[in-house]
């Protein structure tokens, strides 16, 4: 009860909608680190990244997962969580680490306000750029990987539930 769930994922895998339901499922607290940045920031994520620039708000989430201490959580993190590798080092402490994986066309089909929802894109570089960059590391940190892709909310939740209880 007390072992956290940690999910990590592209933008719109549903690491928000669906942790929120599975920790319901579980029986565990929920917890989104990008309200804990808004909150430390007390500002919206693409206003840090418009204002403060990418470099400050990697260092911003790396600081707010730093600073977690929590147990018998269902914690989402945002999309761009991996490029930290103390960050990942400190969720792999704190629990199990699940990816939501969803392939490029889904992705791009769920996420039409790229430009407002707080997404880490480097200058000059693209949706497909990002989803390349990433994949390999979320591969890297998953100790389980839930393909999302034809997935309603409900059934990417009860995988979810699956993956925790395997612990």
């Amino acid at each position: 009860m007390n072992s956290n769930i940690i999910l990590i994922g592209m933008p719109g895998s549903g690491k928000s909608t669906c942790g929120v339901l599975a920790a319901k499922a579980l029986l565990k607290n929920f917890f989104d680190t990008d309200l804990l940045i808004q909150n430390l920031e007390n500002k919206r994520l693409q206003e840090i990244i418009d204002e403060k620039g990418i470099a400050y708000f990697e260092n911003a989430e790396e600081t707010a997962i730093l600073s977690l201490n929590i147990q018998g959580t269902v914690i989402a993190t945002g999309g761009s969580v991996i490029y930290s590798e103390k960050a990942m080092q400190h969720l792999q402490k704190l629990g199990k680490i699940i990816y939501l994986h969803l392939d490029y066309k889904t992705m791009e089909n769920r996420i039409s306000n790229i430009t407002t929802r707080g997404v880490v894109l480097r200058c000059g570089s693209t949706l497909l750029d990002m989803y390349n960059e990433r994949l390999p590391l979320y591969k890297k940190y998953a100790r389980e990987t839930i393909v999302c892709d034809k997935n309603t909310v409900e059934e990417t939740v009860e995988k979810i539930v699956a993956a925790a209880n395997k612990i």
